[in-house]
């Protein structure tokens, strides 16, 4: 019981922040709708058996099963994942598809909530940046994309989340 309830809190605890960082960022349906399949028993089973607390339970069911049944439900349903965005294309296979900026922006605020509940009250401003930068993510995602997740959250570690955010809110609204 204790991964259940452990895992229903952290999931709870993201989707709250990333609802009021989405929200900061105008996104309003966003924030309300964000990660809800983490709800759907595909996802909560697996992540409450795998919970730990201290990392997400697709890395703990990936080492034991070699792949995470939870995440590929999930990136296949929630378009402010970068794999998401994955086409095939004849004669050349997987390419990146340029991220539409509402979901560029979810995914920030997503980054920055999971390193605030992952990180508890060791986290920093910087923390989604280096993430994101230690990771195959930008090499792997859209160069676009990757290019404009970067400038944001590299905004988060300078000014903190509150004037990144009045930003990432302006660049949506304005399509840039």
């Amino acid at each position: 019981m204790n991964g259940f309830f452990g895992h229903l809190k952290t999931v709870l605890k993201h989707k709250r922040l990333v609802c009021k960082f989405c929200f900061k960022c105008g996104l309003y349906r966003q924030g309300l709708t964000h990660d809800l399949s983490k709800l759907s028993p595909t996802e909560f089973i697996p992540g409450a058996r795998y919970f730990s607390g201290k990392r997400s339970p697709n890395e703990q069911e990936r080492t034991e099963k070699g792949y995470s049944s939870a995440w590929l439900h999930h990136k296949g349903r929630n378009r402010h994942h970068w794999e998401y965005w994955n086409d095939y294309k004849r004669g050349v296979g997987i390419i990146p598809v340029e991220m539409p900026l509402k979901y560029t922006a979810e995914m920030c605020c997503d980054r920055i909530a999971a390193c605030r509940v992952y990180h508890g009250k060791s986290y920093k401003q910087g923390d989604a940046l280096e993430y994101f930068m230690t990771s195959n993510a930008p090499k792997l995602m859209h160069r676009a994309t990757a290019d404009k997740l970067r400038e944001w959250l590299t905004l988060v570690r300078d000014l903190g989340e509150n004037e990144a955010f009045k930003i990432i809110r302006e660049d949506v609204k304005k399509g840039k």
